[in-house]
């Protein structure tokens, strides 16, 4: 057995653990996938169909067989993403501690964007909910909340969760959905929004040029969404942060925005510095909702491995800073 084959068995496993009822043809065959795009670090149907080991002689019958399984309806992808996204919610959760989700949109080719909710881990994030569209322009709020509902539903009980997102995403419909959910959130608006307040009317920009810099229980927009509003511009940035949030205004919430950036990278790990999604050219909307379901589960796999391997094969140095610091605790 090769070593494709191998990490697609243990993959196979995972999937059979976490979804017990799962087809066994598409089990194997989403397993199968995976472990190719992890060891070509591709997704060019080419270069993942001259890897696949599958017994066809032909490069187009294994070309046509990843076709066939990126376009099978019956792959459910909030199905197979829901216990992932569920154990590293619970996870992030766990303690009380306030989960950080973020919302972002990415172009995945001439034709296509994506607009995904992550969680953040660490520096990165990892992927919980998205929507493929066919369009060249932003994905409105229809499409922003379905991937919000998804994520939603799979929270544990009780939980504090706090969004952040770009500017696209400092829309009136989105602080009224985060309002009636009951999160907290850190939203980046554009300068030429209309601010409504005393009963007046000006926007962000004026606002912000006249020195208000921290506005409490303003209405954006006409359609009058109530929000606080905080403004830093740091030295070497060409513009200022305009972040709306559901605290009392103050400059380090503001900086909380910052965290977004986890989501930057982990669109990095699925194009450029990674998979190299964007040369995959597939052009049907659907196939290209599967293939980012196929990536998401490598990054999990990646992670989930990759902190096995840091726990259970320290370097001869890691193993003897525990010790030296164990004998320091016991000493105390």
């Amino acid at each position: 057995m090769g070593g494709i084959q191998r990490i697609a068995a243990a993959i196979g496993q995972e999937l059979l653990g976490r979804l017990p009822g799962q087809n066994k043809k598409q089990r194997e065959g989403l397993a199968l996938l995976v472990a190719t795009a992890l060891q070509v670090r591709s997704v060019n149907l080419n270069e993942l169909a001259a890897a696949l080991p599958r017994e066809a002689e032909q490069l187009d019958m294994r070309y046509q067989w990843i076709s066939r399984l990126l376009g099978n309806d019956l792959i459910d992808i909030e199905e197979v993403m829901a216990p992932f996204a569920r154990e590293v919610l619970e996870r992030a959760g766990a303690g009380g501690r306030t989960i950080v989700l973020m919302i972002d949109q990415s172009k995945v080719n001439e034709t296509h964007q994506m607009v995904m909710v992550s969680l953040r881990v660490g520096e990165r994030a990892l992927p919980l909910a998205w929507h493929m569209k066919k369009t060249q322009g932003a994905i409105g709020f229809r499409e922003q909340k379905e991937a919000l509902e998804a994520v939603a539903a799979l929270l544990p009980e009780d939980a504090a969760a706090t969004l952040m997102g770009d500017r696209f995403y400092g829309s009136p419909a989105l602080i009224d959905w985060c309002r009636a959910r009951g999160w907290v959130w850190r939203l980046r608006c554009k300068q030429d929004l209309l601010v409504f307040e005393g009963g007046g009317e000006t926007t962000l920009a004026r606002c912000f040029e006249r020195g208000d810099h921290m506005l409490v229980d303003i209405q954006l927009t006409e359609k009058r969404a109530r929000t606080n509003i905080a403004m830093i511009h740091e030295a070497g940035h060409p513009e200022p942060w305009i972040i709306a949030l559901s605290e009392p205004p103050t400059t380090w919430r503001a900086h909380d925005y910052g965290l977004r950036w986890g989501i930057e990278a982990m669109f990095s790990d699925y194009k450029t510095r990674g998979f190299d999604l964007e040369d995959s050219h597939i052009e049907r909307t659907d196939r290209l909702d599967r293939l980012v379901l196929v990536l998401s589960l490598a990054l999990y796999w990646a992670v989930s491995t990759g902190m096995w391997d840091a726990m259970e094969n320290k370097t001869p140095a890691e193993k003897k800073s525990r010790a030296r610091n164990a004998g320091t605790s016991r000493a105390a």
